[in-house]
């Protein structure tokens, strides 16, 4: 079975354990940002395709050579995966299992995790090469428990998780502590708000927590 997402990458994100996940207006802003986040012991990016201008924000971050891995999220479709690509994306995720975009980062090669909430998701995954999967939205699926239960009749086959949605400070440890998950994202640590007023300083303060956290 193909493993598409490169075990140097998958073992650099296992490392970073934290990815934020960003949703960033300006791309004027995005360095800015992922300086701070780096200052603050973030080593993981998700930009999310959430806002008119996030390739350009990816773009720039690729640019910058900050020390930061950078992920694109909210991928849809194929022609988002391969534009992902050309921007310097070092990974791909997407909310959902949708094999014409999981085929297409493929082509593009771009490391790719596709959203999973149920064994159907999962076997989806690991036919079209995936095995670490983003376990999506975590806390209204069920959390870690549901997580246990839907990834055991797999969990021979060597898969991983980035759980998303609903995670904090309060119990992203339970979550980090379990072998099924390689990082864990979260949109907590840089929220729009925040972005939105320049706050660096809480932001870094806000990816200090995180990793102290662990």
């Amino acid at each position: 079975m193909l493993n598409f997402f490169m075990e140097s990458l998958a073992e650099k994100i296992k490392r970073a354990r934290i990815i934020a996940v960003l949703a960033v207006d300006e791309p004027a802003d995005s360095v800015e940002l992922a300086k701070a986040l780096c200052d603050g012991g973030i080593s993981a990016i998700e930009m999310t395709l959430r806002t008119p201008r996030a390739f350009e924000c990816a773009s720039a971050i690729a640019e910058s050579g900050l020390p930061i891995t950078l992920g694109v999220g909210t991928i849809l479709t194929p022609e988002q995966a391969r534009e992902a690509k050309k921007r310097g994306a070092e990974f791909g995720v997407a909310p959902g299992c949708n094999i014409r975009v999981i085929d297409a980062a493929r082509e593009a090669g771009l490391p790719f995790a596709p959203g999973i909430m149920t064994p159907s998701d999962i076997e989806q995954s690991l036919e079209h090469g995936c095995k670490l999967m983003k376990f999506f939205p975590a806390g209204s699926a069920g959390g870690l428990k549901h997580l246990k239960n839907i990834s055991a009749p797999y969990k021979h086959l060597g898969i991983s998780f980035i759980p998303l949605g609903g995670l904090n400070l309060d119990n992203m440890k339970e979550y980090l502590d379990s072998p099924l998950v390689a990082a864990i994202g979260g949109s907590w640590i840089a929220p729009t708000q925040l972005i939105k007023d320049r706050n660096w300083a809480q932001i870094r303060a806000n990816a200090e927590m995180a990793r102290n956290a662990q």
